[in-house]
């Protein structure tokens, strides 16, 4: 709207000429300057810092001042986003801003107004790991008026770029891994259950993770008695609750004389074998991610219950699905503690209550007492060195934070990612926090009292973890392991065969190269945790490249003696 002399309601924007352009009244605020609102837009520009693989992130942008002179000036692998919450100023901006910059590549304005839809937007257009970080650039002062709104909108995507990098750096380190622990781990399937034969119906579910607050939890449950029950053999547990631990918790536990219903096992390398000292052959249930390390899968001989994450977008993990031989899948949450959540809410539909899960640490306890990291820390302790965990402490990227108490605690960037995933994942009324020295968790915190009185219930259950039979035992579907296998070893010989030759053949024959590029995208696994491709979803180098076909090929023979392997033990467990 015009100016034209008369007084407009307070709700309506309005316009007026000034020396240069215009400025704008809104809401009781003046959004722009009232001298020269485009020479202003200008020196913003001008003032930011150059930098590479950087977003930038505009919000209300009004009439799009400075906004062509920022393309022109930021990097080829840098883009700018605007974003507009309000719907009148959004109408003036999208009939304001050059028609040009709109379809520019390196330009979007949008009118989202949810942070995680934001973020999904971002990773539609310019992929992941697109950007290195975020860069606010408030060329006009319309962010104002949902000061908040944009705010956690940066932050939501100055954390999903983090998310994305920290991703990508995993599946470079751990990827290949991951893909091993998967192909070794396939013919155990021939015996396995799926975690969907486990149901702990109406009842509570305790979880437990090792963290430094586990131990004062513990003493008061012993005090009240209401681990009596789970003192029993794991073989007919008569039980008010279920309760669910992480593996770290097995020695905190076992020192305890508890036993839990169900053990959770994610750790890919052999880092965690020693939590399992003195556990072996306990019987105790266990629940699996497939990728974990294959020599912890069986070692407390209970029953396995398998599940599976993917660590990345991959066509293996498609024809695995499909196959229907994929066990019941788990989204990618990186903490044991999180993934025994998630198992606790789908097993059952009564109350989750967690405790031990703290994301933080103290100066002189990381972990609950008994715990490997506990018993470790005491081995090496002597008169020479300090009682506290300062190599621990003093790690770069440590800060002081405030726990569900109000004590102080500390933490590190990546429990602090945890903790905001956890938010984010289980902001649910069925889930219910226990107080104590861990990090607030974004959802209910309860007194242990009213933990007593709900673990206490008069009603017993029996926890079913051995009544179904796995449908992958039936004959049928052992032998379409035995045919997945099969295709799957033939796939990486048919690659193979292709990749070994002159580079000359390669270069000049098309049928070679489109038969590559189809086995290349069905093999993903092979070069998705190169640096040049990891979290890119897909995106890999030309089958042109002939360094990155060598790589390939470096690859191959490993995976074929794994899928050879797989199949002996597939043979094995059957005893056929």
């Amino acid at each position: 709207m015009i100016n034209d002399g008369n007084i407009p309601p307070d709700d309506e924007p309005v316009i007026k000429a000034v020396r240069r352009g215009y400025t704008i009244n809104y809401k009781s605020k003046t959004l722009l300057s009232t001298v020269d609102p485009v020479s202003q837009a200008e020196r913003a520009v001008n003032e930011i810092t150059k930098k590479n693989r950087t977003l930038y992130f505009c919000p209300s942008p009004l009439f799009g001042y400075g906004l062509i002179s920022l393309i022109s000036l930021i990097s080829d692998d840098s883009a700018v986003l605007c974003v507009e919450t309000d719907d009148k100023l959004l109408a003036l901006s999208v009939s304001s801003i050059d028609e040009n910059l709109l379809h520019h590549p390196r330009f979007a304005f949008v009118d989202i107004k949810n942070g995680e839809e934001l973020c999904g937007f971002i990773r539609k257009k310019w992929g992941s790991r697109a950007f290195r970080n975020i860069e606010p650039l408030k060329l006009t002062g319309g962010w104002q008026l949902d000061n908040s709104c944009y705010t956690n909108m940066e932050d939501l995507i100055r954390s999903s770029i983090a998310i994305d990098w920290g991703n990508a750096m995993t599946i470079v380190k751990l990827g290949r891994r991951f893909m091993y622990n998967v192909i070794r781990n396939i013919g155990f399937l021939a015996q396995a259950k799926s975690i969907k034969n486990i149901s702990f119906g109406e009842k509570p579910v305790l979880v437990l993770g090792a963290g430094p607050s586990l131990d004062p939890l513990l003493d008061e449950l012993q005090k009240a008695g209401v681990f009596n029950r789970h003192k029993t053999s794991t073989e007919s547990q008569n039980r008010t609750f279920a309760l669910v631990c992480v593996d770290t918790c097995l020695t905190i536990l076992k020192e305890r004389q508890i036993i839990p219903d169900l053990a959770v096992i994610l750790e890919s390398q052999f880092w965690n074998l020693s939590d399992f000292n003195g556990s072996k052959n306990t019987g105790i249930p266990t629940a699996v991610d497939i990728s974990a390390y294959p020599g912890t899968v069986q070692l407390l001989g209970g029953p396995v219950y398998t599940f599976c994450t993917r660590w990345a977008q991959l066509n293996f993990f498609e024809r695995f699905f499909n196959s229907s031989l994929m066990p019941e899948e788990l989204p990618p949450l990186g903490s044991v503690g999180l993934s025994a959540v998630e198992l606790s809410i789908r097993l059952g539909s009564g109350p989750v209550l967690t405790g031990g899960i703290d994301f933080s640490f103290t100066l002189d306890n990381t972990h609950a007492r008994s715990s490997p990291a506990h018993l470790a820390a005491l081995i090496t302790k002597n008169r020479f060195t300090s009682p506290f965990n300062v190599d621990y402490v003093f790690n770069t990227g440590v800060f002081d934070t405030v726990s569900k108490t109000k004590k102080h605690v500390k933490s590190n960037p990546s429990m602090r990612t945890y903790r905001n995933l956890f938010e984010k994942e289980f902001s649910n009324n069925r889930i219910k926090d226990i107080e104590g020295t861990g990090l607030p968790l974004g959802i209910e915190t309860i007194g242990v009292d009213e933990v007593i009185k709900i673990l206490s219930g008069n009603k017993i259950i029996t926890v079913k973890n051995n009544d179904y039979p796995c449908s992958l035992q039936n004959s049928k579907t052992c032998t379409s392991l035995g045919d997945f296998i099969k295709s799957e070893k033939s796939i990486l010989e048919d690659l193979r065969s292709l990749l070994t030759g002159t580079d000359t053949k390669i270069k000049n024959d098309s049928k070679i190269k489109d038969d590559i590029n189809i086995l290349l995208d069905k093999a993903d696994y092979l070069w998705a945790h190169f640096p040049d491709c990891a979290g890119k979803e897909g995106r890999r180098p030309s089958s042109t490249d002939l360094g990155f076909l060598k790589r390939v090929r470096a690859e191959i023979d490993p995976f074929i003696k794994l899928w050879e392997l797989a199949e002996r033990e597939r043979v094995q467990f059957l005893g056929i």
